[in-house]
This record gives structure tokens, sequence and C-alpha cells, in this order.
């Protein structure tokens, strides 16, 4: 090696070049548990997107998407309104490849009983590439299911939306290579409350077509093709298919207020967005609106539990592998009985977000198991709230585990501290999710049924879980009150979803260790602060990138 390019004294080696899939251990477990005879092909499948994710050039491209935000231009050099949005070439470098390894809507399309599972292990893992851009990734993969409410629409939109082909541009849809989707919900009033929506929708002269006048608060990728749009006509709320680019080419009016300045995901051109007799087709009946989107808030939904799991499996990585090469007090810190258990507490986090988001993706796979799909409904309300919820401390600890290594940008990790809070936010707040647990609870009585038939799984093979589940249990038949409880409600029985999922396809060393401290009574509340006896070694020996 040339002199000036050697590693200066105790500074790690680059984390570069990496296999990500292939060194994830807890991954490929999870792989051999839920692909069962497919784990092989989902694998192979896996290999090259990890190769890629693991490597400097996607790390160079993770920075560079980052420090050249995307750029509004709302008129071209004579004047004219054309409302385009310029990327860097690291953020379509980003995007070509997101598509290109079929994570957006190919799994609709898709005869294998295992193309959702394989999807989300590709999301997990290609989302530690960069995480803006895996917001237009999701939203293309979302639409589909609302799109289904009318086989018509579904037929005209979803081969577009699953091409793994990325053809970026303002262009009629019939002309494109590949589509990608977005939504637009929230109003500036009122935000998660979409009741108080103000945008109207005017029937026009030919049937099932109408005109949009409005706004939306947050509009993300506004260069995409399509967007599903709720918006008020006089039986209520209803939702519209609203393209870009009208068939014969001319742009549908539609105004970019302004591009917001975000904490994080900076990459992503997320927008205000203005309507004025903007052309669109409805989608579902007059008044249903939020029941016809509601199957694509739930697949984003899952892609927000999955997305901040690869951001937490990221920053453990990251901070693990640091640990590997830097020494402190005469010894490696990896060694050290204190960053042991700061490690081990992370895995385990990491580790069991990534299973709940695989085990609700395994769901989406068998739609006509009616067991699947009331778990699906329970727990991704549970594991939005819940996965997310934790990721920004998760993430600030894994920081600090590089010191002030981390806490400069060329690290990264401010990035991922700066993303780790926007799933949590994102269709939803804390709140909103905790509250639809309830609402499912009382409103779909299949869904607790469902659940606990999981978690029942592994009664009597731990005894804090089989408590704490009485816990709920006996909450549950005291509703006095019960609102007040959303929020422990939707922890307590997210945790225990997740122990029983270590439980099933950890090793016994990890449940124990989880079940001990998420479920048991010898858990301080900060990371690092696991019971003593536990095998936390072993957990951080086989979390750690295996190279």
């Amino acid at each position: 090696m040339d002199p000036v390019q050697r590693i200066p004294a105790n500074q790690a080696v680059p984390f570069d070049d990496v296999n990500i899939a292939t060194a994830d251990r807890p991954l490929q477990d999870a792989i051999a548990a839920l692909a069962g005879d497919r784990a092989d092909d989902v694998r192979a499948y896996l290999e090259p997107i990890g190769e890629l994710a693991g490597s400097a050039e996607a790390r160079h491209h993770w920075h560079r998407a980052n420090e050249n935000p995307p750029v509004h231009r709302p008129v071209d050099r004579y004047g004219r309104r054309i409302d385009e949005i310029e990327f860097h070439p690291s953020w379509h470098w980003l995007m070509e490849r997101g598509v290109g390894f079929g994570l957006t809507a190919a799994p609709w399309t898709s005869d294998d009983d295992v193309a959702h599972l394989r999807r989300a292990a590709g999301f997990y893992t290609w989302g530690q590439a960069e995480q803006g851009h895996m917001c237009p990734i999701t939203m293309t993969y979302a639409v589909v299911p609302a799109l289904r409410t009318d086989p018509h629409l579904a037929e005209q939109w979803t081969p577009g939306l699953a091409s793994t082909t990325y053809d970026f541009g303002l262009r009629p849809p019939h002309e494109k290579a590949g589509l990608l989707a977005g939504m637009g919900m929230t109003e500036k009033q009122g935000g998660s409350d979409l009741r108080v929506n103000s945008t109207i929708a005017k029937s026009a002269s030919v049937p099932g077509e109408y005109r949009l006048t409005g706004h939306k608060w947050f509009t993300s990728a506004t260069m995409n093709d399509v967007f599903l749009v709720l918006a008020q006509t006089d039986a209520g709320s209803t939702c519209f298919v609203v393209p870009r680019v009208l068939p014969d080419g001319t742009r549908n009016p539609m105004t970019i207020v302004r591009l917001k300045d975000k904490l994080g995901n900076k990459s992503n051109a997320s927008s205000e967005l203005e309507f004025e007799d903007t052309w669109a087709v409805r989608l579902g009946e007059e008044g249903r609106g939020i029941r016809t989107i509601i199957e694509m808030v739930s697949a984003t939904r899952m892609d927000c539990i999955l997305g901040s799991a690869s951001i937490m499996r990221k920053a453990f990585a990251e901070a693990a592998w640091h640990a590997r090469h830097r020494s402190a007090f005469g010894a490696r810190l990896i060694d050290q009985p204190a960053m042991i258990g700061v490690l081990a507490d992370l895995a385990l986090e990491s580790e069991a977000g990534m299973l709940a988001g695989l085990r609700l993706a395994a769901a989406v796979d068998r739609p006509d198991d009616e067991h699947e799909q009331a778990l699906r409904r329970i727990g991704l309300a549970l594991e939005k709230y819940w996965v997310c919820k934790r990721t920004p401390m998760m993430v600030g600890e894994a920081l600090e585990c590089l010191g002030g290594n981390g806490y400069v940008e060329e690290s990264g990790m401010p990035l991922l501290f700066r993303e780790s809070p926007l799933n949590s936010i994102w269709e939803g707040s804390g709140n909103v999710n905790a509250l639809d647990v309830l609402r499912a609870l009382s409103r779909e009585p299949g869904v607790l049924d469902a659940w606990r038939a999981e978690v029942g799984t592994v009664r009597g093979q731990d005894a804090r879980l089989d408590a704490a589940v009485d816990e709920v249990l006996t909450r549950l038949a005291e509703p006095t009150d019960i609102e007040w409880s959303a929020r422990w409600l939707a922890s307590r029985m997210a945790a225990i979803l997740q122990g029983s999922l270590m439980i099933r396809y950890s090793t016994p060393e990890a449940a124990d260790a989880f079940c001990a401290s998420r479920l048991g009574d010898g858990w301080a509340g900060t990371f690092g602060t696991l019971p003593s006896g536990l095998a936390l070694g072993k957990i951080v020996d086989r979390a750690q990138p295996a190279i």
C-alpha cells in the first residue's frame, strides 16, 4: 500500500466492499426460516444487491445525493411554467439500481409464492445504501393494491409500475419504459386528520373524469408519473388517479409551490403542490376515498418498518465494525464488557425489527389465508409504531459507539441519525398508529385472535413472554380509559410479537436476551443495560458483519 494511503494508527479500515447481505447472519437465518425451500433462491437474489449496497461506490453516491439535494425549476428559459425538479446524478444512479432490482411493483405481477418476501429482503438490504430514494420506490410498490379497486385502471398502470427499467422524465406514460407513482393525502390545515381536507373535485363532461382544485402539504417525488390523491366530492372524500403528463403529451396543471427543507431525507424532493383544474380519474366509489387508498397506506407502512430496520442494521454494522478495529485502554472496543453490552443490545433491536418486517411481508404472499391477513392488519399498525419509534434511540446509541468519528458527516452516521425519525412520522405518527391499533381491536375482532395465535405458537417456551401476553389480555378485558393505554398496548403487543419471532427464528441466546430485556423486569430502558448472565458475546459475534 502506498504510504499516503495507509490507515492511521488505531483507526478503523473503511467499511466498504463488504457484501452486506451474505455478511448479515441474522438476515440469512431469517430467510432460511421464512422462505423454506425457496431460501436459496432468495439468497441468490440478494447476493448482487448486498455486494453493490456495501460497496465504496454506493457509499460515494449515498453522500453525493444528500450533499446535492434536488432543485426546483419552476419555469424554463422562455418563462413557461414547467415545474420540474433536477436531481444529482447520484440520485439517478441509486434509482436505476433500486428499480432494476425489482423493488417497485414487480411482486404484484409475479406468481412466485415468495415474491413479496424476496422483495422485502431486497428492500431491507438495498435501503442500507441510501434512504431517501426508497420513498418513490415504496410508493410505486404500494400503489398497485389500491389501483386494483378498478381493474381497468390497474390494467392500464400496473405493467409500467412493475417494470424494472428506470425511465426518468416527464413524458406521456405510454411512451415510457417504466413508471413511478406517488401519493397526495395530507393538507396544511389537517395533516393526519383527512376529514378536513379541502381539495375539491368537480365532475367533468366524461363520466369518471374530474377536475381538482386545492393543495397538498406533502407530496414526495413530484417528478413521478402518477399519483393517488384524495379530494372532496359531494359524497365526501374520494380517491383519484392523477397523471403528471396527459396522454396527449401536455402537462397536467399542477404547481410545485416549494420543496420542503427537511431534517433529513435531503436527497428526496418533498414538495407542496397546488392543483388548479387538474385532470383526474376517480378510483373507487365517491365518498370512499380513505377506504380505497388505505391499501396503499398499508403497503407503505410495511416499508416504513423495513426501512427503519434497514437504518438500524446499517447503524449497528457501522458501530460493530468500528468497535472491531478500534482499541482503547489496552484492548479492542469489541472485547470490552461495556461495549459488548451496548452492541448486543443494538443487535437485538436490529434483528427484531428485521424479523417483524419480513414476517409481515411473508403474509402478503398469502392473500387467501385469513390468519395471515388478520395478522398483517394488526401487525403493521403495531410494528409501524414500535420499530419506527425505537429507531432514533437506537441509531443515536450506535453513533455514540464511534465517538467523535461518528459525529462527523463523512462517517455517514449523522445522515442515518437525521433520517431515523422519518418513518415514525410518515404514514401516521405515533399516536395515529397507536390509536389505529385500538381501532383494529375494537372493530375487527379477528385481529386479536390472529395476534394471540401467532404469539401463542411459542406459549410455554418463555415465562416472561407468557406473562406479558396475559398482562395485555387482562388490560384489554378492562376497556375503561383504553385510549390512555393506546401507546402502552401498541408497545407491549409489538414487543411480544417480536419476542415470539425471536424465539422461533433467532438463536436461543438472542431470544433469551430479548425476552429478558424487552419483556422482563431487569432492563433499565437505555441501550447497554441488559440483565447480567446473558450470552452477550455470542450475540455480538453472530450479529456483526461476518467477513
